[in-house]
């Protein structure tokens, strides 16, 4: 009887499964290697830790490893239902939160390992989490796309720790009871920048997209869409990034002003930016809860053992 042990948090809604340090051995020197690691040989893991019947595709993973730089506090590899993460900004509030809860940490700065760099993060005496993501930047202004059933459709492709499609046009009302009609429209809106050969730079996927409206009590109210085909129940620490990039590309958030971000929750990020070569610093402000302690079963007897996706 294989035994995971895990501890389960949510942030802004949005839940994260921290693997507790050692569970699994990963190998590298870098967490980029890591990474690959995992997928070459533990990928029957993340797919058994996050995916039903233990988890869901809503559910985020994050494996805590010996960290790689000297002054970090731990390495990190985030997953989650379809493949691996290069950042999760909910997932690092979610794990600053539970190395607090493990007491391996108190209030004060804490640096956190990830395959998409060093990420700066500080637990702030009301509980709240402050981390500095990696260099986000807005890579394309203004693509627009016909979409079926949906119709034209403008945004920016940007990268904020994973890359987005940001739609600005059209307007759209972001409520809990649409959020399957907007998954329709994100995936429709995916596809066809998939057949369009619309990508990142150097050609990497577009994986994440991100719809906005608007909110009475914060800037925007948004929907992302992410790769496992859930959505994001928290307002999204890479996808918030990505947002403020593209507004400080365009003269619309200056650097240090306050930017509030919902979710289609009613959760609230709060953001900033540092003006910097080639794209900006974002920092992002949220809450975690820790929500369980558990240990994961997988019988070998059982068919079921490495999950499954309906």
């Amino acid at each position: 009887m294989l035994r995971i042990p895990v501890i389960d948090s949510h942030t802004g809604g949005e839940p994260t499964r921290v693997v507790l340090e050692g569970a699994i051995p990963l190998s590298g020197a870098t967490m980029a290697e890591r990474r690959r690691d995992f997928a070459a040989r533990f990928d029957h893991l993340r797919s058994g830790i996050v995916n039903e019947p233990r988890g869901s595709d809503v559910l985020v993973g994050a494996v805590l490893t010996e960290p790689v730089s000297a002054d970090a506090a731990a390495g990190v590899v985030f997953f989650n239902n379809v493949g691996y993460l290069g950042m999760c900004g909910h997932g690092t509030i979610g794990v600053v939160e539970t190395l607090r809860h493990l007491g391996r940490i108190g209030s004060g700065e804490v640096r956190l390992d990830t395959p998409a760099g060093p990420v700066d993060a500080r637990l702030r005496d009301d509980g709240q989490v402050e981390i500095r993501n990696v260099l986000s930047y807005r890579f394309r202004e203004s693509v627009a796309v016909e979409v079926e059933d949906v119709g034209k459709v403008v945004g920016d492709v940007a990268y904020g720790g994973n890359w987005f499609f940001v739609v600005h046009e059209p307007s759209f009302e972001i409520r809990l009871d649409r959020a399957e009609n907007l998954a329709g429209v994100c995936q429709r809106i995916r596809g066809t920048l998939h057949r369009q050969g619309v990508t990142g730079a150097d050609g990497a996927e577009i994986d994440h997209v991100e719809l906005t409206g608007p909110s009475p009590t914060a800037h925007s109210r948004n929907y992302v869409l992410c790769p496992g085909g859930a959505y994001d129940r928290s307002p999204c620490g890479t996808g918030t990034s990505a947002k403020m990039a593209c507004l400080h590309a365009a003269g619309r958030l200056a650097e240090g002003e306050e930017y509030l971000q919902e979710s289609v929750t009613g959760s609230l990020f709060r953001g900033r930016v540092e003006a910097a070569p080639d794209g900006v610093v974002p920092t992002i402000v949220g809450s975690a809860h820790v929500t369980a302690e558990a240990t994961l079963l997988f019988d070998e007897n059982d068919p079921l053992q490495w999950g499954f996706r309906p």
